[in-house]
């Protein structure tokens, strides 16, 4: 098994978890990408680069698969489902194949994935993870903790409804492997194993704390978490996973992200 990496800690990340290190840049040494590419029997995309710049790049990729018949698995998100609700509740969720209307900042992912399940002579799979939690993560329950030190409360935007859909970490590593050994070619799989709307999670970091909670608007909270935290923040990303696990059997073990409440890591973003 081999990883890529750009960096030296990547590269000793890689050697501890007994992954051989190659190096290569997407965009900066793509030569040395696609070398490495042709030399294995399946590729895991799960690079973070710019939405404008993926299409191109798994493009390429592509190209160089195309005719082998080898597997290319493409870790997209349900944020492409994402809608911006302000904070408040939605009762739209969606299975793998249900149609939806991508945010606009979405377009170029859902074009990768279009791009993917329609690759000639490649089996060409999406995986769509929902929020991941876990060890070290930075996710809600993080960021929820962050908003203490920040405000002195455990906060929420409007009327903290809105709700993802998350999986542990493990669960989708899981996942990753049964899709490699039995994933259908064009298939784009889901991986839900909870829910939860961010109002619930700042009140159990407001017990663990015992600070009171907030309610903020989208301005305020673009001065606590950032434009874009804001935007996931206030956001209702809902899914469901059907074909997964009828399809792969897949089935996830860990289902209480508020199981992550009173870490002590987590508590140390709480301190001003």
């Amino acid at each position: 098994m081999s990883g890529l990496y750009r960096k030296p800690d990547a590269k000793l990340e890689l050697e501890r978890s007994g992954i051989a290190p190659v190096l290569g840049d997407l965009v900066e040494d793509f030569d040395a990408v696609a070398s490495a590419v042709r030399t294995v029997d399946a590729v895991i995309y799960a690079a973070q680069v710019p939405f404008d710049a993926e299409p191109m790049i798994v493009r390429r990729l592509l190209d160089v698969l195309s005719g082998t018949g080898k597997t290319f698995v493409f870790l997209s998100g349900t944020g492409v489902l994402m809608q911006r609700t302000q904070g408040a509740w939605s009762s739209d969720v969606f299975a793998e194949d249900d149609d939806f209307t991508p945010e606009p900042f979405a377009l170029a992912r859902v074009e990768v994935e279009k791009m993917v399940r329609s690759a000639e002579g490649v089996r060409g799979i999406v995986v769509r993870p929902p929020v991941i939690w876990g060890p070290d993560d930075n996710g809600p329950v993080a960021q929820i903790y962050r908003s203490v030190a920040a405000t002195g409360s455990a906060c929420f935007i409007g009327s903290g409804l809105g709700a993802y859909s998350n999986v542990h970490v493990a669960d989708v590593a899981e996942l990753f492997r049964i899709v490699l050994e039995r994933g259908r070619a064009g298939a784009t799989y889901h991986a839900v194993a909870g829910e939860i709307a961010w109002r619930w999670i700042a009140e159990a970091v407001a017990r663990d704390l015992d600070v009171p909670t907030r309610s903020l608007t989208l301005a305020e909270a673009e001065e606590v978490w950032g434009p874009f935290g804001a935007l996931l923040l206030s956001a209702s990303s809902r899914s469901r996973d059907p074909r997964t696990r009828a399809e792969l059997g897949w089935a996830p073990t860990h289902h209480d992200l508020l199981s992550e409440v009173g870490e002590p890591r987590l508590r140390q973003l709480a301190r001003p």
